[in-house]
């Protein structure tokens, strides 16, 4: 189900929503200069992270990487990057918005069980 195309297409819009929340968040966090270094530091610093530690030969990617990484790591590194912008919504305090964005999370992470199993099981 993970490879699905309405999947795969849901989980690039919450990808780039969590990247946009993030920048978002950013700018709200100081009146000076720092706020430019966030909105735009924060969320390139995210991509970067979540474009090259990637698990070899992962079906819902091209199947390359540029840091070969275990699929638990993988997995971490996503739920970290979706949770914290559930965090931002909270910390914004929209808290409607991120309890909805919390459910979106759960229901396509629940549709996409078989890549969850795949990237436990994948160690190298």
């Amino acid at each position: 189900m993970a490879s699905n195309p309405i999947n795969l297409a849901l989980r690039f819009i919450l990808e780039i929503t969590s990247l946009f929340l993030i920048s978002y968040w950013g700018w709200h966090q100081s009146p000076e200069w720092l706020k430019y270094v966030l909105t735009i530091g924060l969320p390139i610093f995210s991509a970067v992270i979540w474009g090259v530690f990637a698990v070899k030969d992962d079906p819902s990617r091209s199947g390359k990487t540029v840091i070969p990484t275990p699929g638990i790591i993988r997995l971490l590194i996503e739920l970290t990057i979706f949770g914290f912008a559930c965090w931002v919504l909270y910390d914004l305090e929209q808290i409607a918005l991120s309890i909805i964005l919390v459910a979106i999370l759960l229901i396509h992470h629940i549709a996409s069980y078989d890549r969850i199993i795949w990237l436990i099981r994948k160690w190298n």
